[in-house]
């Protein structure tokens, strides 16, 4: 990999600096609890639009999702499918209720409709999954970078940390949203930059139109899955069902989304930049995912290494597996020079015969780069040094260091960067914001607006310390998109179903939901190592489904006396439904 040259630095350094000083700058004196936590009510729709997809576009999604569809394709944007319509019922249920309360945070309605405990603890399951999400969200990139860069991974994650907490804590939620604004645009360049790019650096006879064709025959165009299938993760059914839960719960119930629509100046606003979001957002994944799909296709053209994390690979050569290693990646070359032929007919004739030798060329790249990876996981272990052999989240950050020319690798660092940020600052501004207003300011006596803020920006302070304390210890998962969503997924259900009784069924009382959400929570973490161990088949996404659906059944069935036909008969339903569910699982 080459380093970087002072044009990049250039680039990356100022592009961050403009961001971090504006957004400090703009938003400088916020001195009452109105301004500093809701941003005075003053944003407007595009801005709350752009906000909201910024804190969920967070490093990982410019890291992982390319090389998620390198390996994959573009069967991952069936995930994002539930979203259109979460938007939909956020925008007709959700936000007039909190406009209508005035509320700050998401769970001060739940002490309006049930109690405190109830209220406290929805804000405490918010605060265990997000805090553990910043960390990540700080680590992602970090990891990434520290390879690239050479840069010790502990200086890097409180460099990414220090930048957000800066004008976090000094501007609340009106300087997350100003800077998210500027992230956003850099992000959009950035990654169409990338895009034209890589088309423009793949041979000259073959196309766009070629280089889809090319990617179909690798398997890498198949967007729709309509199997009812738990062995696939991604299919449209769980997209539609199991991504509305989870996008319901996190728009609707995630403190780091609310309070960036409840800064708006009307409903209107709010309901229109949530509406902005939700036409956007899959196109914009769909996009990313095909970026790294035309990465797929730049490597069948040119010479991709066995395994794309280059700490890894240097590892394993300098240990008693080097000759293996050596042995794998001649195969690889030998592979790569078979494939040349067939490809470049394939572009000419489309012949299905061709295809399907592409298809058999393709599994035996996949079986050498799993040997490759067990022989890193060998190494790693004798030599007692944690290293990552799955290279997923290191295909885009190879493609842009060793492809891009001077100037545009900095754009695309910053670009990481600055996602890294956006989705940081929501996440330690909603952290903050719920501490003061639902644990401190509940529990305290009367605090004047002054120390409140004060309250605020400490608070703010502490999980960003607590956010980069998590990032230093944190491990790669098989993706890191996968990682935070599984995270989300355990949690979100959960607290999506308490918000839904209060909501829907009135005759349920506060400690029917308590309680029965105290027991949902222990069930879903339950059920998420059963299947992590192989003993049922749960893919995670239908954890947001299931842990919904079993907190208003055992809501429902404690105040099973007091219901109503119509909510006994809904109660029915939904047993009925989570046993069906249980023995398809457990089957």
């Amino acid at each position: 990999m080459q380093n970087l040259n002072w044009i990049d630095w250039t680039v990356l350094i100022v592009t961050l600096l403009v961001i971090v000083i504006y957004g400090t700058w703009q938003t400088r004196g916020s001195k009452n609890v109105q301004d500093y936590l809701k941003g005075g009510n003053t944003s407007k729709w595009w801005t709350i639009g752009l906000s909201v997809m910024a804190t969920q576009a967070s490093a990982i999604t410019f890291l992982s999702t390319p090389g998620q569809a390198f390996n994959d394709g573009m069967g991952f944007v069936q995930f994002y499918f539930g979203l259109p319509f979460a938007m939909v019922i956020i925008c007709m249920v959700f936000i007039p209720l909190y406009h209508r309360l005035k509320v700050y945070t998401a769970y001060e309605f739940l002490e309006n409709r049930f109690d405190l405990k109830t209220r406290t603890l929805a804000a405490i399951l918010f605060l265990i999954q997000r805090g553990l999400a910043a960390g990540i969200t700080i680590f992602a990139p970090a990891i990434i970078l520290s390879v690239v860069l050479g840069w010790d991974l502990l200086t890097l994650n409180i460099i990414i940390g220090v930048l957000v907490i800066i004008y976090t804590v000094s501007g609340g939620t009106r300087a997350v949203n100003v800077t998210q604004k500027h992230q956003m645009v850099v992000i959009f360049i950035g990654m169409l930059v990338a895009f034209f790019i890589i088309v423009s650096k793949l041979p000259q006879d073959i196309t766009f139109s070629k280089a889809l064709h090319i990617a179909g025959a690798s398997d890498k165009m198949n967007i729709l899955d309509f199997s009812f299938d738990l062995n696939n993760r991604y299919t449209f059914w769980s997209g539609i069902i199991g991504g509305t839960f989870l996008m319901l719960s996190y728009f609707g119930t995630d403190q780091s989304q609310v309070q960036r629509y409840l800064s708006g100046k009307s409903v209107k606003e709010m309901q229109l930049g949530l509406i902005f979001n939700g036409l956007l957002k899959v196109p914009m994944q769909f996009f990313i995912l095909l970026v790294g799909v035309m990465v797929f296709v730049f490597y069948q053209f040119n010479k991709a290494p066995v395994n794309f994390n280059p700490t890894a690979s240097e590892l394993v050569l300098n240990s008693e597996f080097a000759e293996d290693y050596k042995i794998l990646q001649q195969e690889q070359e030998q592979l790569f020079n078979t494939k040349q032929d067939l490809i470049k007919s394939f572009a000419i004739s489309k012949d299905n015969s061709t295809q399907a030798q592409i298809s058999e060329a393709n599994k035996t790249q996949n079986k050498i780069r799993d040997k490759a990876k067990l022989l890193i996981e060998k190494a790693s272990e004798n030599q007692q040094i944690k290293v990552e052999s799955n290279d997923k989240d290191y295909v885009f950050i190879h493609f842009i260091l060793n492809n891009l020319p001077r100037g545009l690798i900095g754009l695309l660092l910053a670009v990481i960067l600055s996602a890294a940020m956006s989705s940081t600052s929501s996440e330690l501004n909603a952290l903050g914001s719920t501490t003061t207003i639902d644990l401190y300011k509940r529990n305290t006596s009367e605090k004047t607006e002054t120390e409140m803020v004060r309250a605020s920006k400490w608070f703010t302070f502490g999980w960003g310390i607590i956010a980069i304390g998590v990032a230093c210890i944190a491990n790669l998962a098989e993706n890191l998109i996968q990682l935070v969503n599984i995270i989300g997924s355990i949690f979100y259900g959960n607290v999506l179903g308490i918000f839904l009784i209060a909501f829907f069924f009135k005759s349920v009382r506060a400690n029917a939901v308590f309680f029965s959400a105290l027991i949902t929570q222990s069930i879903i973490i339950i059920l998420f190592f059963l299947n992590e161990y192989d003993y049922i088949n749960l893919p995670f996404l239908w954890l947001n489904f299931v842990g919904c659906a079993i907190v208003i059944a055992l809501s429902l069935l404690a105040s099973f006396k007091t219901l109503g036909n119509r909510d006994k008969i809904i109660q029915v339903l939904i047993t009925f439904i989570l046993a069906y569910f249980g023995y398809i699982i457990y089957n």
